[in-house]
């Protein structure tokens, strides 16, 4: 009897021992099977960014199989254009995606690889696109001309006119000149006059002298 328990006690405790060990086989083996996750993107879910990139990537948390229609990328505007520029290359454990075309909003991200394990996985997220500030081009407005109030005055300046250069400069400077070329044409015409009347006079004296012996050769004698 005392045998019979005592070989039910081992048993017991061998089962346990098993157990645990196999437990923890499994507990170490359960993350060498475990599928791979989304651990990085770029745009990061959730962000703004002034313009569409020209691509995103997705990092996962393990080496990726890269089979022909195993990984697929779609990327959509708020219209559900597609923006996706050609399939996605896979470079061990990131997918990048090349975008085309300009967008604004929410863009929608759906993916789908196939993790390390041979197991398909999928996912989706989103990030934003701000749309770009409208640009005008400003126009002049005029400005209308400040009119005076009732209780305005004109305000006088206080600059006195200028006179014009030269004006009554000019007048006082010429009328010297004026009265100096009167008087220089008078003296001219009084000589000219004196020198034309001495000239006569001369003239007339000398055929006055010249006249004189045939008058007195006209003259009967006293014979």
């Amino acid at each position: 009897m005392l045998s019979h328990g005592i070989h039910t006690r081992r048993r017991r405790l061998t089962l346990t021992a098993l157990a645990a060990a196999l437990l923890s086989v499994l507990w170490v083996a359960t993350p060498a099977f475990a599928h791979d996750e989304l651990v990085g993107t770029d745009p990061a879910s959730g962000a703004a960014v002034d313009a569409l990139p020209a691509q995103l990537t997705l990092t996962f948390s393990g080496e990726l199989v890269a089979q022909e229609g195993a990984t697929a990328v779609e990327v959509t505007d708020a219209a559900g254009a597609s923006l996706a520029d050609g399939a996605p290359v896979i470079q061990a454990n990131v997918v990048t995606q090349a975008l085309t075309g300009e967008a604004s909003g929410a863009i929608r991200v759906l993916w789908k690889v196939v993790s390390s394990d041979g197991h398909p996985i999928s996912g989706e997220y989103s990030f934003t696109v701000n749309a770009p500030a409208p640009t005008t081009t400003p126009t002049e407005t005029p400005t209308p001309s400040a009119e005076p109030t009732p209780d305005e005055q004109p305000t006088e300046s206080a600059t006195p006119t200028a006179t014009p250069a030269g004006s009554e400069g000019s007048i006082d400077s010429g009328v010297p000149w004026v009265v100096g070329g009167l008087l220089a044409f008078g003296i001219a015409a009084a000589v000219a006059y004196l020198i034309i009347s001495r000239r006569r006079r001369e003239k007339a004296l000398a055929a006055g002298a010249a006249t004189a012996p045939d008058a007195g050769s006209d003259t009967p004698s006293g014979r």
